[in-house]
């Protein structure tokens, strides 16, 4: 019996002593590995709008302030919700906040406060001719995108490409390095919107509430850009 315990003990001590040098031993050097990207960009056009009304109150009480505030977009809300329809016109609050107002001597002696509403949709008309009936809030900033069904429709496009120029470049550089084909070690995948030109900014000045009303504020859409990046490393044979 105690032979056999002997043998075990001596059996565990070196199956670890082989662990350890194992872990401790280097990994192997990685030879004729190339390293890679490749992409796939699709110009479609932009079928989001997204629409921004604010309107910004100034009293001498916080109280008077949120009231003013309270009171406009709650008269915005009731019209736009009139028109709202899902994926053509959705309406959402934006940010509402009251902030003190200093003077020279460093005291408040005042408050101020803004509130937004967001229009968004696919419905270009339908926002515009809403936000120009709208006469508590003015036009603060005007945005394009793309709606999650027109993105997906070409985001598996761009990545057909990108993988394609991936695999034909890596069977070229396995060529031109004298091997007669290749295997893929890792890969990753990543996409992205762009929108060629200059971004939309948000307008210098705001315009009065109720400038555009009865009328549909003029807006025209661009394009973007989906790419979609595929990068990783393929071992030459």
């Amino acid at each position: 019996m105690k032979i056999t315990i002997k043998l075990i003990a001596a059996g565990v001590l070196i199956a670890c002593a082989g662990a350890s040098f194992a872990q401790n031993s280097p990994p192997p050097e990685l030879r004729n590995v190339v390293q890679l990207t490749a992409t796939g960009t699709v110009e479609v056009q932009q079928d989001l709008l997204v629409l921004n009304l604010a309107t910004s109150k100034e009293a001498a009480d916080a109280a008077t302030v949120q009231t003013q505030l309270k009171q406009a977009l709650d008269a915005a809300l009731a019209e736009a919700k009139r028109n709202a329809q899902p994926g053509q016109l959705d309406v959402r609050t934006g940010p509402f906040g009251l902030y003190p107002r200093y003077g020279k001597d460093g005291k408040i002696n005042g408050w101020q406060g803004r509130a937004e509403l967001v229009l968004e949709g696919r419905d270009f008309a339908r926002i515009t001719a809403t936000a120009g009936k709208i006469q508590t809030l003015a036009i603060s900033n005007v945005a394009f995108g793309l709606s999650r069904e027109a993105r997906a429709k070409v985001e598996g496009e761009a990545q057909t490409q990108a993988i394609e120029q991936f695999k034909a470049r890596a069977a070229e550089l396995a060529k031109g390095f004298g091997f007669s084909n290749y295997s893929l070690r890792e890969v990753a995948v990543n996409s992205n919107e762009m929108v060629p030109g200059p971004r939309p900014r948000m307008m210098a000045m705001e315009a009065k509430a109720g400038s555009f009303s009865d009328s549909a504020v003029p807006v025209e859409a661009g394009k973007a850009q989906v790419i979609v990046n595929v990068s990783g490393s393929v071992q030459m044979r």
